[in-house]
């Protein structure tokens, strides 16, 4: 009898270890669905107009950011961040852009996922980083 209820409580805690990061996969990966109205750039590319799921790949590196196409079926681009803090979270999620003049579209600098404040900076070349740097810089609550 003892061995039995040995067994179902094992067996208890081994269900709820395994479930336990199921639960909390969006949280842990901060997957954020994006819609753009107008073209964007992401470092090596122009994303279109459209919408893009923002997601942190697991694994030692947090600082790995993945965008897939809005049903997540395809990877746009991997790339990867530094952390990049703001004085205060949001409740939605929040994306820094840089304007960059009329004939370019205005680049993605850093992505927050909603109730953080710490985020990640997308890594540009040297060049690029610094026009971005000197470039005008907002930040835009989106899902509000």
């Amino acid at each position: 009898m003892k061995t039995m209820k040995a067994f179902v409580i094992l067996g208890l805690l081994l269900a709820f270890a395994i479930a336990l990061p199921v639960a909390r996969a969006d949280e842990a990966n901060q997957a954020t669905i994006v819609t753009f109205s107008q073209p964007v750039q992401i470092p090596g590319q122009v994303l279109p107009a459209g919408t893009y799921q923002f997601v942190v790949v697991d694994g030692f590196d947090r600082q790995i950011v993945r965008i897939f196409n809005a049903d997540r079926s395809k990877v746009i681009a991997t790339m990867h961040a530094v952390s990049r803090q703001r004085q205060q979270a949001t409740g939605s999620t929040a994306i820094t852009l840089a304007e960059r003049g009329m004939d370019q579209p205005e680049a993605i600098v850093a992505w927050f996922y909603p109730g953080r404040s710490d985020g990640h900076e997308l890594i540009y070349s040297k060049q690029e980083a610094r026009e971005l740097a000197q470039a005008k810089q907002q930040t835009v609550v989106v899902g509000d």
